[in-house]
């Protein structure tokens, strides 16, 4: 009789899987895959000696994590790589706005008329940001029974994050600041007019003022082995290759923690219609590029930053999320990329790069967005297109076979839109239990939401073990 067992090798199934065997519980870890990592995973897409990552490359949430920051990952070979500046948002003027370590080179990016309305924005928070890290993306502690570390501080950020970030933004005069600010709050895959959005653009400022937007040194994959190599050191068993479609395939367990969606918990657990309510959200359309050099950028800032966002405007982003959320094939595509070469020199061969790129699409979107997107390259990076070696397209169907939580493509594994971007998977005292007394749920679709920062899983192991602790016999 095992303490527990993990389905599901994520991030998040992982970090529940150390998390329990850290306190003592004996911990097995099933994987349908051939390999670990789920969204953090990294693999040769295109030409043989170019490392790219499926999903997740750069990991602001990650270095952040209240989860990961207390494992000794490092030991592991876990080493984040920053560039000079953690995100640019170039214009088609060549000029840009940036992301910096520093609040005021970030205001001062925005123009005269807008620095000190980012600064009053921001500066309240940057100093409490360890704590409001803890309490955002521990969100879950209060699920379960905890307090919030600095409930002052939560409230003010409340009064702020809890609205859409296109209310916020009329606080800026500019385009580069509205820009920039709606660039962070499509992180969510939703909206800017959507409830709490702006909360999602502050999160991913504050983090990157507080310890930037790293890569991991050799892909996303080194953040999962580290976690794997952890879990083995305290004595857990990772067992790869095992589909689970019913629960009595696992060994016998005192609890069962699902790195799944919602869904597939339901019908491997037998919970029949438990979360039929739950919704699921826009896809992307995804590129991975074999370069012959660095992007060119007309904008200097871009080629200094390992994340660049891409649209001329605020409005363009917005267009873009709705588009998705209706529905609609894409048009002008809002675009998320990354370029770990500029400070990873084991993602290619010598003078090569890797380059990765998405925009949003509709849930299990059947086209070809190669064009639209290669097309708003250009217009910020004219000769891209003579740069490719090779490229690797994946849309909804294919990130949906990819990783089976990606339900028609979701990377969010459920809509975080409205009320679920907060009440994830459903309204419930404890979100991470389920109706099984055994049984519980630690994937993105539970609090804090999407992102490679384990909380998910930490929370949901604070369920288990508190339950496991007071089953025990005395």
């Amino acid at each position: 009789m095992r303490d527990a067992v993990v389905v599901g090798a994520g991030p998040n199934g992982l970090t529940a899987a150390v998390e329990l065997a850290r306190r003592g519980f004996s911990v097995e870890l099933f994987e349908a895959l051939d390999t670990i990592g789920g969204g953090a995973r990294t693999e040769e897409l295109t030409l043989p000696g170019f490392r790219h990552d499926p999903c997740s490359a750069a990991h602001p949430l990650g270095i952040n994590s209240p989860a990961f920051r207390a494992m000794p990952l490092d030991r592991y070979g876990l080493e984040w790589l920053h560039s000079e500046l953690p995100m640019a948002h170039p214009f088609p003027d060549g000029t840009a706005a940036v992301l910096a370590r520093s609040v005021a080179e970030t205001a001062s990016s925005l123009g005269p008329r807008d620095a000190g309305a980012y600064r009053r924005l921001v500066e309240p928070f940057v100093p409490k940001w360890d704590r409001l890290s803890e309490d955002f993306l521990g969100l879950g502690s209060a699920l379960n029974g905890g307090l919030p570390r600095d409930l002052v501080g939560l409230a003010r950020f409340g009064l702020t994050g809890l609205q859409p970030a296109s209310w916020v933004s009329r606080r800026f005069r500019d385009e580069k600041a509205r820009g920039l600010f709606a660039g962070l709050a499509a992180h969510v895959i939703a909206p800017t007019s959507t409830f709490a959005t702006a909360g999602i653009s502050l999160v991913f400022a504050l983090a990157g003022h507080a310890r930037g937007w790293p890569v991991a040194r050799g892909g996303s994959q080194s953040v999962s082995d580290a976690l794997a190599a952890y879990l083995r050191d305290l004595g857990g068993v990772i067992h790869t290759g095992v589909e689970v479609k019913r629960l009595d395939e696992l060994p016998p367990a005192r609890a069962y923690v699902f790195d799944t969606s919602p869904t597939a918990l339901a019908r491997i657990a037998g919970l029949g219609h438990a979360y039929s309510g739950f919704r699921y959200g826009p896809s992307l359309f995804k590129i991975d590029y074999a370069l012959d050099g660095p992007v060119p950028w007309t904008s200097e800032e871009a080629r200094r930053a390992t994340t660049v966002h891409v649209a001329p405007t605020a409005g363009v982003v917005d267009d873009a999320m709705r588009r998705a959320v209706a529905g609609r094939d894409p048009d002008r595509p809002f675009l998320i990329s990354v370029q770990p070469g500029i400070v990873d020199p084991t993602r290619a061969p010598e003078g090569k790069q890797t380059f990765w790129v998405y925009g949003h699409v509709p849930n299990g979107w059947e086209g070809d967005a190669t064009d639209v997107v290669e097309r708003q390259l250009e217009r910020f990076a004219p000769g891209f297109r003579d740069l490719v070696l090779a490229r690797a397209t994946a849309g909804p169907p294919q990130l949906a076979a990819r990783n089976a939580n990606y339900v028609g493509g979701d990377i969010a594994c459920g809509a975080a839109s409205g009320l679920q971007l907060l009440l994830r998977p459903r309204l419930a005292r404890v979100p991470y239990a389920t109706a099984h007394p055994a049984v519980y749920l630690c994937s993105s679709a539970t609090p804090p939401g999407p992102g490679v920062h384990g909380m998910s899983g930490h929370h949901a192991a604070r369920a288990v073990w508190r339950r496991l602790r007071a089953s025990a016999p005395r």
